[in-house]
């Protein structure tokens, strides 16, 4: 038997990184160290691979790329949020400017009229719109009876906390039940893993990945599950049979996390914030390769495969699937906006007017401008025991587009 010697961290990184491509020709390299914690991701995944007889889908290799225990993006350490000079790969509305928080203040004031002014937030980041929803409360006079944080990131929950050092804020390990107040999601639906799907005639096909030919890692086919080809049946019995090629993703996970909301919220509201768009726009036939992004020391690319365990990977959302899911586990759909609209009902305006700064200026703008976050990023609220009319969506609601 012939021994074989261990390869080196220098072959295994040659062997599951495929060379910089024209595509990512004006990306930024990584340090020495980030690619070798890439490799060590590589390798990890790689390994899940050869034992799932050489493929596994594409929102399970989506999970160890964030989520893999000490070595996925969201859990390894790497600086994510802020900006590029303080090495964050994106910029999320609350580390823009404190305005963001201050104008969802206005709205959760309202609703502490109806329900107790208690809030859990999913997937806090850093910690910047707990700190700043917290100080906007205390300015307005609005007595908060509990924030809470749910985080599966020990590494971000580390962070949060020497941020909001001596606020009161607690940790939860997993949502509540039977919960009164209002929960906040932004940013957190379109990092949930998703399925990718590709029609091929009148067939749906999931895509997965495996070790390529040349050794890196690359898409491949295999027919759908029941499951996802039921979710793209149904799309297309709604908006129409999709074209030969087209692809795209499907998001079960996040209709299973809105659907467990009803469980978790007894009497309340939860707000999610995110990219995404109505499922008719979302699925339309011109969006012909889906909406996975990638975010890398502040350059966007659709190439999930590439320096796995470096970038942020996400996907839009679907806003009529999130409604539908809600609306099918018993809550209500109170209503549906854009950031732009959302953010000027509750008053944006007003607050940098007594804030006015040429930097607060700036950041306002990038937070309702229709060519950066305004328009891209919509505003859904559903609950329970609420009434209304809500002021974040006194003009502009789209429901009607859901």
């Amino acid at each position: 038997m012939k021994c074989q010697r261990p390869a080196t961290g220098a072959e295994v990184y040659r062997q599951y990184h495929q060379p910089m491509t024209v595509v990512h020709s004006s990306m930024p390299l990584p340090s020495p160290a980030a690619a070798r914690h890439s490799t060590r991701v590589v390798v990890h995944i790689a390994a899940e691979i050869a034992r799932a007889d050489g493929w596994i889908p594409f929102d399970r290799y989506m999970q160890l790329a964030l989520y893999a225990p000490e070595l996925g993006y969201y859990v390894a350490g790497a600086r994510k949020f802020g900006d590029s000079a303080a090495g964050g790969d994106f910029v999320t509305a609350p580390e823009i400017s404190p305005l963001f928080a201050q104008a969802l203040a206005q709205q959760f004031a309202q609703l502490f009229e109806q329900v107790p002014a208690r809030i859990v937030e999913f997937g806090a980041g850093s910690g910047a719109l707990a700190g700043d929803l917290i100080a906007a409360f205390s300015k307005c006079g609005v007595a908060l009876e509990s924030y809470s944080i749910v985080e599966i990131s020990p590494e971000l929950v580390d962070r949060q906390q020497q941020r909001l050092q001596g606020a009161p804020v607690d940790w939860l390990s997993a949502p509540p039940t039977e919960f009164q107040g209002v929960m906040l999601a932004n940013e957190v639906l379109d990092v949930m893993p998703v399925k990718l799907f590709v029609k091929r005639g009148s067939v749906t096909f999931e895509r997965g990945v495996v070790i390529g030919p040349d050794g890196g890692f690359a898409f491949d086919e295999r027919r759908a599950s029941d499951a996802l080809a039921s979710a793209v049946a149904a799309i297309e019995a709604e908006h129409g049979v999709l074209p030969h090629g087209y692809a795209s993703e499907v998001n079960l996970l996040a209709e299973g996390w809105m659907r467990s909301s009803a469980q978790w919220l007894a009497r309340g509201a939860l707000l999610v914030i995110d990219y995404g768009f109505p499922q008719r726009e979302y699925y339309h036939p011109q969006r012909l390769m889906g909406t996975v992004m990638c975010h890398f020391r502040h350059h966007a690319h659709s190439d999930p495969l590439w320096m796995v365990g470096l970038n942020d990977v996400t996907a839009h959302v679907d806003f009529s699937a999130m409604a539908a899911a809600a609306h099918y586990a018993g809550l209500n759909i109170l209503g549906y906006t854009s950031q732009a609209h959302f953010l000027l009902n509750c008053g944006v305006l007003d607050q940098l007017q007594a804030q006015h700064t040429p930097q607060n200026s700036g950041a306002l703008h990038r937070l309702v401008s229709e060519a950066e976050m305004g328009e891209l990023v919509k505003v859904l609220m559903v609950g329970r025991g609420v009434q209304g009319p809500l002021i974040g969506f006194a003009r502009g609601d789209r429901l009607h587009s859901l």
